[in-house]
């Protein structure tokens, strides 16, 4: 595509942190891994944070680190990536899903309270910021008292995204982050647990290197789901440059938002207390596949997240879930580039192929 979907970003500050590594001869777990942990945890101003081979392990290690195990009850979104329900299904708990607010696309506050009300009680929530916006994570606080669960946050799209100020990672029980190439910064692979909770770093940090107290003693069983060195230059180096990628990413969002006003396709809504960090821009449109078909012609990329619901998923049929508008949403999304490669000029042009791609489909 001319104008691709994703475009991750490194140079040449990535490069000499890798290098530096890489003359170190430390290339596994080790320093650099701890300085990274050191400089997320104060990005997303939380006490610890604790690195993992991808954000995937990041969310089981945090589970498990929890105390979330077989008979226990989890509920999440619907609308995720399965990796999301995979790792509730990793420690053996049963995962449960509760319908999303169409407006944000994140978990429903009020489905979930009346999942709460009138079900069996719920061991946790693993609430998704979905596409760079966080969810209402007050709300769900309020609810993690009221019914005694713990507060799990998917931030794996949301680096840097905020709630009345304070950064995503810092608004619950733990946070877990992804580092993939097309995340809004990256490691190449990798993920990050952050929390308050001393308990839960340090049952983290054991479990993704297995089970170990210290030296050759190991307390409990786990894997090895440890971050490189090489991986945690990388993100030293790409998160010094967060800051910049989330401008650029808010500033396309707002010229497409803006250029995209009259047309027949619904742009993001973000609520008043919330800052969107875009790390998808998705609009919805009833004339999904017409549009598709056209911004192919225009080598303009673009992406749909996710076109089936978890749990419409041959790997959860066995879940009963009623969500009408994740599956509505499934049918209707639509992302466009939005990263922090794109020039003016690009963002034009998408907005203009979209414009005059929805006239012709009218």
């Amino acid at each position: 595509m001319t104008i691709p979907i994703a475009n991750p970003q490194v140079g040449d500050a990535e490069r000499e942190y890798v290098e530096a590594v890489l003359d170190s001869g430390q290339l596994a777990d080790g320093p650099e891994v701890r300085r990274f942990e050191s400089e997320f945890a104060a990005y997303c101003d939380t006490d610890d944070a604790v690195a993992t081979s991808n954000g995937t392990t990041a969310l089981h290690a945090a589970l498990h680190a929890l105390g979330i195990g077989e008979g226990d009850r989890v509920v999440t979104t619907p609308f995720t990536y399965i990796a999301t329900a995979n790792a509730v299904s990793f420690c053996d708990a049963t995962v449960e899903f509760v319908d999303i607010d169409p407006e944000t696309y994140n978990i429903d506050p009020a489905a979930l309270e009346r999942r709460l009300r009138e079900g069996p009680p719920v061991d946790a929530v693993v609430a998704v910021h979905l596409y760079g916006l966080p969810a209402d994570m007050e709300r769900l606080a309020e609810l993690a008292g009221a019914y005694d669960f713990a507060l799990v946050e998917d931030a794996a799209q949301a680096h840097g995204a905020t709630v009345d100020g304070d950064r995503v990672g810092s608004l619950a029980d733990a946070g877990c982050f992804s580092f993939y190439p097309t995340k809004n910064m990256t490691t190449g692979e990798g993920g990050m647990i952050t929390t308050d909770r001393s308990d839960v770093a340090d049952r983290a940090a054991r479990f993704v290197d297995h089970g170990r107290s210290e030296g050759y003693e190991h307390a409990e069983i786990g894997h090895n789901f440890r971050m490189t060195s090489v991986a945690a230059a990388l993100g030293r180096a790409q998160l010094q440059r967060l800051p910049r990628f989330t401008s650029a990413r808010q500033l396309n969002a707002s010229r497409l938002s803006t250029a995209l006003e009259r047309t027949a396709v619904r742009t993001p809504s973000v609520p008043d207390n919330r800052t969107h960090v875009y790390h998808q821009y998705t609009i919805r449109t009833t004339d999904r596949e017409a549009l598709c078909s056209r911004l192919d012609e225009q080598d303009v990329g673009y992406g749909v997240y996710y076109p089936v619901p978890v749990h419409e998923q041959a790997a959860y049929d066995h879940v009963d879930a009623v969500a009408p508008n994740a599956e509505q949403a499934a049918e209707e999304v639509l992302s466009l580039p939005v990263h922090p490669a794109l020039t003016r000029a690009d963002v034009e042009q998408v907005a203009t192929a979209v414009r005059e791609s929805m006239e012709v489909i009218a």
